[in-house]
């Protein structure tokens, strides 16, 4: 388990990546214009006892088959305190706009390698309870845009 600094560290850039909903606030100024570069901020909720094997999916077949679909990774996490600790993945993925985040999911579902990792990964069971998806914008203020 990481220290509080590594944990501070990983905390701050994902704060830096997340800083805005994409439906900001009418006084919220965003860097990105209608139709511009957008986040999807995602959580999974591993069933108990699978978050290994939702890593494993997500190591071995889902990020390579993401950018096959063009989306970009920007990273995974894990949380180390509280109640999601050993239960939940979060991971933010960046498309050119909305449009394009639409057409990369409609891709990628659509693809039977992602079918065939799939149903390889739930031969024991499904390993996936739920999954949270926020769509994000950067702030003018943002490092990463």
């Amino acid at each position: 388990m990481p220290g509080k600094a590594a944990w501070f560290v990983v905390a701050a850039a994902f704060v830096s990546v997340a800083a805005v909903v994409a439906q900001p606030s009418p006084t919220t100024k965003s860097a990105a214009p209608a139709g511009g570069r957008v986040f999807e901020m995602r959580k999974y909720y591993a069933m108990p006892g699978k978050l290994d094997a939702l890593n494993a999916r997500f190591r071995d077949h889902t990020c390579k088959l993401f950018e096959r679909h063009g989306m970009t990774n920007v990273g995974y996490w894990m949380p180390t305190e509280g109640p999601e600790a050993g239960k939940v993945l979060v991971y933010i993925l960046a498309y050119p706009s909305m449009e394009a985040k639409d057409a990369a999911w409609k891709g990628f579902r659509a693809d039977p390698d992602w079918k065939k990792a799939r149903e390889e990964s739930e031969k024991g069971g499904k390993i996936v309870e739920k999954v949270e998806s926020t769509i994000l914008t950067p702030t003018d203020y943002s490092a990463i845009k």
